[in-house]
């Protein structure tokens, strides 16, 4: 080609040659960039590798932690499974022990009701003896200075020597005689051995305490006996003392329609409280005089209640009626379960039949009978808001009212009551079937 500038022809040798020298330049570029993306992944790689690893690590330490852990978590587990089963037998056996322990108290405090029981007769028993043979005595104005039983037995040998004398001398001899005379007074003499046992047990000469006409001897004037005469009422014996009187000896006494009488237990003193045991019977109380010396004056007795028997007051008796009307009474008490200080609140429901104890706080029924002639219902002496049931089978059971006086006293006499009233329809079934 002419008049310009002349282009070389381009081969296909070239061509290669040229693309051929261009070609590898372009790859070194993107080599070297891949090389350096490529380091970058490795080296992020790397360290992702190694995080993993690391907590790889971490994971395989909480594991072999959690392990350990639930071991010790099985082995604290077995040890409190152990004292759980160690406790519970502890628990049985103290349980055991305790029952058996309440029960025995329970047998303990059954035998000494039923001999404290046995004591009151008995002392009742020798109490009555004891007046007896005094009362004996005091009609031959014998008075032993103590109440023992050698000076009574002493002094009743002596009496009893002296009107045998008296009844060979009125038998035998002239009365007239001096010479008997002198043998019934050198008789009725105490001998010097009789002198010398009579001192050594404190006993006085009969005769020392026989009053003359100068001396009468210790007494109270005006004796009488005041107080309300009711169930939970106090009575009160006083007089005014004369004669040298410095002490008087107090003993209330319950006399029953069939003339027999009971000395009141522990009630000795001048003042009593009337309760439901006296209800329809006469009450008295004897005062014996005393001076310094040792001698006693006359018995002096009274009738409490203007000698009229005792009886309730009217709202007590309309209580009592109201019960026995209805056939059925109910009544919030204490009973006395197992120990002495284990007093638990119970509710007593009396019916026509029968009657029962329920303890409030575990729904028991440890009593539940028919009213029978075995059933006794006593009032202890001293204790002024108890009374004890003793059932068909001997147990004794105490009770108490809340300190209150009246509620036990309507109680007693309420039972009382429906036990009569069930007793005399037994015997009149009794009777009706024999007709």
């Amino acid at each position: 080609m002419s008049g310009g500038k002349s282009s070389m022809p381009i081969s296909r040798d070239d061509t290669d040659g040229n693309l051929a020298s261009w070609v590898p330049k372009g790859d070194g570029i993107v080599n070297s960039f891949q090389d350096q993306e490529t380091t970058g992944l490795y080296a992020r790689l790397g360290e992702q590798e190694n995080e993993i690893s690391a907590l790889r690590w971490q994971v395989a330490r909480a594991y072999i932690d959690e392990m350990q852990q639930l071991n010790e978590k099985y082995a604290l587990e077995r040890k409190v499974s152990d004292l759980q089963m160690a406790m519970d037998e502890k628990q049985k056996e103290f349980a055991t022990s305790v029952s058996k322990e309440l029960a025995q108290r329970k047998g303990d405090l059954d035998h000494n009701i039923k001999l404290i029981s046995n004591l009151k007769d008995e002392e009742d028993e020798r109490y009555i003896f004891m007046t007896s043979l005094l009362g004996l005595l005091a009609e031959y104005d014998v008075w032993p200075n103590i109440s023992s039983a050698s000076a009574i037995c002493l002094a009743v040998k002596h009496l009893h020597s002296e009107l045998q004398w008296k009844i060979k001398t009125l038998d035998g001899e002239n009365e007239s005689s001096p010479s008997s005379h002198q043998e019934v007074e050198q008789h009725l003499d105490v001998t010097d051995d009789m002198r010398r046992y009579m001192d050594d047990n404190n006993i006085l000469d009969p005769r020392s305490l026989v009053p003359n006409d100068l001396d009468e001897g210790p007494g109270i004037e005006g004796f009488q006996v005041v107080g309300d005469a009711r169930p939970g009422g106090k009575l009160l014996g006083c007089g005014y003392p004369i004669r040298g009187t410095s002490l008087c000896m107090f003993q209330w006494v319950r006399h029953l329609d069939d003339g027999t009488s009971q000395y009141i237990e522990g009630a000795t003193n001048p003042d009593y409280a009337v309760t439901a045991d006296d209800v329809d019977k006469y009450v008295a109380v004897n005062c014996v005089p005393m001076d310094d010396k040792g001698r006693q004056g006359k018995l002096v007795r009274v009738i409490a209640n203007n000698e009229n028997k005792i009886t309730c007051d009217p709202d007590m008796q309309l209580e009592i009626d109201t019960y026995l009307s209805k056939g059925h009474a109910t009544f919030s008490i204490l009973m006395l379960v197992n120990t002495a200080e284990n007093w638990e609140p119970a509710t007593l429901t009396l019916k026509r039949s029968g009657f029962q104890v329920k303890i409030n706080e575990t729904g028991s029924t440890p009593i539940f009978e028919r009213f029978s002639k075995d059933l006794l219902i006593k009032i202890p002496s001293g204790i002024s808001s108890q009374f004890v049931l003793t059932i068909h089978n001997g147990s004794s059971h105490p009770f108490s009212t809340h300190n209150d006086v009246r509620k036990r006293d309507t109680i007693v006499l309420t039972m009382r009551m429906f036990q009569s009233k069930v007793l005399d329809d037994m015997g009149k079934g009794i009777r009706n079937s024999v007709l």
